[in-house]
């Protein structure tokens, strides 16, 4: 193996490959990267078992060959020559030469032969997006994701392709976020997915480099994104997600509409005071008025008032003051609607500017 390129076209698929891998491994193979050249174009690969991320560039190669190398020596490395620099890669007697201007360094390296691949099942369905607006989809959805739950198909995000619309969903059992972007409905139907949250985290990194369409296969095991010179797979769970839809409380009867930036603010100052624990903050409803309330174990309290657009009977309700700050921080217009029915169900909280969002947060007992 041996070619030629600049550091600026090594260095950012570089950064997405090495992105990938984890940076403790069971495999010390784990830990490296693939390289494979042929003629002319290089082809980077990383993987962790459950996601894999190929970047293919261009070289001027000499030698085709493949050998797997250290992630992250070789993208520090590349971080640190000088801008404008040309690389030069060959491999000798299993070690890989690095030189650039004065540099030279040595890598070790293993058996292209020993890297492991992410199992692809043949694709069965296969849908184009426009590239930014899937990304605010997992951004507006992925913090409702749970995280280490025994229930593993909630450490993940659940995928909806239907005629018409893709759909996110997340939840960890105590709130649910979901949100929806209008599709051509054209295309087939790709089904319901669970895709992993690491899956979810780096779909959202790769996607921030990309303004144009991308596409989107889905297997029987695995969800592929292909994005310019890019391919992202992620293993998907294999699980039923919850009737997502029989969460959301269809029933309240009180309505309130206030300003995201004051609510939002007052829920920051009140939160100081609350438990660290259990994060338990009071909402008490009243006409023109939210009323927040926080204290903890050190006899320490805090209340604010707020004004906003209800009208109804007066009503007092514990939140998780963590899950009401997460929706009004994804919130894309100025106000924010809260739809309650009484103090032991769920509240709705929904963007007045968009049909597309909405999020339930269930009530806490203090």
């Amino acid at each position: 193996m041996k070619f030629k390129i600049s550091r600026e076209n090594f260095l950012k698929p570089l950064q997405q490959v090495a992105g990938v891998v984890e940076r403790r491994q069971t495999l010390p193979i784990l830990s490296n990267i693939l390289l494979k050249l042929d003629d002319q174009q290089l082809s980077l690969t990383g993987t962790d078992l459950e996601v894999e991320m190929v970047a293919l560039t261009e070289v001027v190669g000499s030698e085709s060959g493949e050998i797997t190398v250290p992630a992250r020596k070789l993208l520090d490395i590349c971080r640190e020559l000088p801008d404008n620099a040309d690389i030069e890669v060959s491999l000798n007697e299993q070690r890989l030469e690095i030189r650039a201007g004065r540099f030279k360094s040595h890598l070790s390296t293993l058996p292209a032969m020993d890297f492991p691949v992410v199992d692809k099942s043949e694709t069965q369905q296969s849908a184009t997006v426009d590239s930014q607006s899937l990304k605010q989809l997992l951004e507006l959805t992925g913090f409702a994701m749970a995280q280490q739950d025994v229930r593993y198909f909630l450490n993940g995000m659940l995928i909806e392709h239907g005629e018409g619309y893709l759909r996110s969903v997340a939840t960890d059992g105590h709130r649910l976020a979901m949100n929806s972007l209008p599709l051509d409905k054209g295309q087939a139907s790709l089904g319901q997915v669970i895709v992993p949250r690491k899956g979810v985290l780096e779909l959202q990194r790769l996607l921030a480099e990309f303004e144009e369409n991308v596409n989107i296969s889905i297997g029987s095991s695995h969800l592929c994104l292909q994005a310019g010179g890019y391919r992202l797979t992620t293993k998907l769970i294999d699980g039923r997600f919850p009737d997502y839809e029989r969460v959301i409380p269809r029933n309240g009867d009180k309505t309130i509409l206030a300003n995201k930036q004051d609510l939002r603010r007052a829920l920051n100052r009140t939160a100081i005071l609350s438990n660290e624990k259990f994060r338990g903050i009071r909402v008490q409803f009243t006409s023109g008025l939210i009323q927040l309330t926080a204290n903890n174990p050190e006899q320490e309290d805090a209340e604010e008032s707020v004004p906003v657009e209800y009208t109804g009977p007066d009503l007092e309700i514990g939140f998780n003051v963590g899950y009401l700050l997460d929706v009004l921080n994804v919130v894309r217009s100025d106000e924010v609607r809260i739809t309650v029915f009484d103090e032991n169900s769920s509240a709705l909280l929904e963007d007045p500017a968009s049909e597309n969002a909405l999020y339930v947060i269930m009530p806490m007992k203090l």
